[in-house]
């Protein structure tokens, strides 16, 4: 399976992620999800295995910080997946779901060197 990396195309660390994949000879698929929105499972499942939506959801983003007072207290899974649907930029980035099914968000290389067995 292909490494999927989710993002946004003009998003600085994406761009910074990819060429690190590119320079490493890793394969992947680029989706940017404000082209193609995140499914509302999938968002969920990648929610629980972050540890919560406060992992998943960037609230050190500009996006965040611009929102409505009243929509920064989500208490639902609905209410979370609303917000996303709203405002896809707030999904922190990139989001990257590995051949194993694990995912994480933001761009380390030490984690992408690890968890990609890169030596």
């Amino acid at each position: 399976m292909t490494l999927k990396i989710f993002g946004l195309a003009k998003c600085s660390t994406c761009v910074k992620a990819l060429a690190w994949l590119d320079e490493h000879g890793i394969s992947y698929r680029f989706e940017d999800y404000r082209d193609h929105p995140l499914p509302q499972a999938s968002l969920k499942k990648w929610s629980t295995a972050l540890g919560g939506w406060e992992k998943l959801v960037n609230r050190a983003s500009m996006t965040w910080r611009n929102l409505d007072e009243t929509l920064k207290t989500p208490q639902t899974d609905a209410q979370w997946l609303s917000l996303i649907a709203d405002y896809p930029a707030l999904v922190r980035r990139p989001l990257t779901v590995y051949a194993d099914q694990s995912v994480s968000v933001g761009f380390n290389e030490k984690r992408f060197t690890e968890k990609l067995g890169i030596k």
